[in-house]
C-alpha cells in the first residue's frame, strides 16, 4: 500500500510539471501570436524537417546496434527498430526517458533472453548520446563564444560535461561501482543486476572503437536535429544562425530529459529561454518548440502503433520474473 502513492506521484509529478510549465508560457507569451507564426509556415520548409525528425530515429536505431555487438548481443534489426520507436511512444508517457529505457529493454529482453546485456547496451547507448551531445556543445560553444556570452550557457555545458565524465568514471571503475552498490545491500538482488550490469559494460573496455563510432553517430545525430530546428525555423520565416541551434539543441535535449510529458514544457522554456539570448521573440521561441512537439508526439504515436500491434500478435509478454524485477528496482 505504500508503493501506490509513490506510484502515483511519480506519474503526477511529470503531467504537473508539463502542464505547469506550458500554462506559465501562456501566460508570459501571447498565445495568439504563437498560433499566427504557426499558422503561417511555410509547408515546404515544415515537412523536410518533420521528414528530418523521423528520419534522426534510424541512426539512433544504428548507435544502438554498434553497442549491441560490442556486448555481444545478438538481435534482429526490426526487432531494434520496433523496440526504438515502442520507447519512443513511452516517451510520451509521464515515466520520463529512463521508464521508456526500462520498458523497451525489459520487451527486448523477454525475446532476446539476454537481460543483462540488453539493459548493458541501453546504458551504453544513453552515455554515448549524451557524451555526444556534450563533445558537440563544447565545440559548437568553443567557435560561437564570441556570440553568445552568457554565462548560463556557459555553466550549462560546463555542468554536462562535468556529469558526463563522473558517470563514465563510476560505471568503469570496478571500485567505485562495488562502492556505490554497498547502497543496496539490503536488496541482495538488485544488487547482483547491477553488478551483471556493471561486468557487461565493462566488455566495452577492450572495444573502445565501437563507443567512438557510437559517440560519433551521437554527435552527426545532434547536427541533424540542429538543422530540424533550423529548418523550422526557416518555415516559420525566421533567419537564425545554424550555429544557435547547435550550440542550444543539446542543452535542451538534456532538459527535456527531466520528468515530463515527451519533454512538453521543459522544451518550449528551454527553446524560449536560449534563443531569446540572440535576439528572437517568445512567440517564434515557443512557436517553433511546439511544433517540434508536434513531431515527437507523430513519432511518438507511430511508436505506439507497433507496440499496440506486437501485442495483439503476442509478442510482447512479460514474465512474473520480469515483474518482480520492475518492484524491486522501483
Amino acid at each position: 500500500m505504500a508503493k501506490e502513492p509513490k506510484n502515483i506521484f511519480s506519474i503526477v509529478l511529470p503531467c504537473f510539471l508539463s502542464l505547469g510549465l506550458l500554462a506559465w508560457l501562456f501566460m508570459t507569451v501571447d498565445y495568439k501570436h504563437i498560433w499566427l507564426a504557426v499558422k503561417g509556415s511555410d509547408m515546404r520548409y515544415m515537412s523536410a524537417a518533420g521528414i528530418i525528425f523521423f528520419l534522426i530515429n534510424f541512426l539512433i536505431v544504428w548507435r544502438w546496434r554498434i553497442l549491441m555487438k560490442a556486448v555481444g548481443l545478438k538481435a534482429r534489426r526490426i526487432t531494434s527498430i520496433r523496440w526504438v520507436f515502442i520507447g519512443l511512444f513511452w516517451n510520451l508517457a509521464p515515466i520520463s526517458t529512463a521508464g521508456s529505457d526500462v520498458i523497451k529493454g525489459l520487451g527486448l529482453a523477454q525475446e532476446t533472453g539476454h537481460k543483462p546485456k540488453v539493459f548493458a547496451s541501453i546504458v551504453l547507448d544513453r552515455l554515448s548520446g549524451f557524451a555526444g551531445i556534450v563533445i558537440l556543445a563544447a565545440i559548437a560553444f568553443l567557435f560561437g563564444h564570441g556570440i553568445i556570452t552568457n554565462k548560463l550557457v556557459i555553466i550549462a555545458i560546463a555542468t554536462m560535461s562535468i556529469v558526463s565524465l563522473g558517470i563514465v568514471v563510476m560505471l568503469f571503475s570496478h571500485r567505485i561501482f562495488s562502492f556505490a552498490c554497498k547502497a543496496f545491500q539490503a536488496w541482495p538482488k538488485v544488487k547482483e543486476n547491477l553488478m551483471r550490469l556493471h561486468y557487461d559494460i565493462v566488455l566495452l573496455k577492450g572495444k573502445q572503437q565501437k563507443g567512438w563510432e557510437a559517440i560519433l553517430i551521437s554527435i552527426v545525430a545532434q547536427i541533424v536535429l540542429a538543422i530540424e530546428f533550423y529548418l523550422t525555423a526557416k518555415g516559420m520565416h525566421q533567419n537564425i544562425a545554424l550555429v544557435y541551434f547547435i550550440i542550444f539543441s543539446p542543452i535542451v535535449c538534456v532538459v527535456t530529459s527531466l520528468p515530463s510529458i515527451g519533454g512538453l514544457g521543459f522544451r518550449e522554456i528551454g527553446w524560449v529561454s536560449l534563443l531569446s539570448l540572440v535576439g528572437v521573440s517568445k512567440e517564434m521561441a515557443g512557436g517553433l518548440s511546439l511544433i517540434n512537439s508536434a513531431f515527437t508526439i507523430i513519432v511518438g504515436l507511430l511508436g505506439g502503433l507497433l507496440y499496440v500491434t506486437s501485442l495483439s500478435s503476442g509478442r510482447v509478454q512479460y514474465s512474473q520474473a520480469d515483474a518482480g524485477l520492475q518492484r524491486s528496482s522501483a
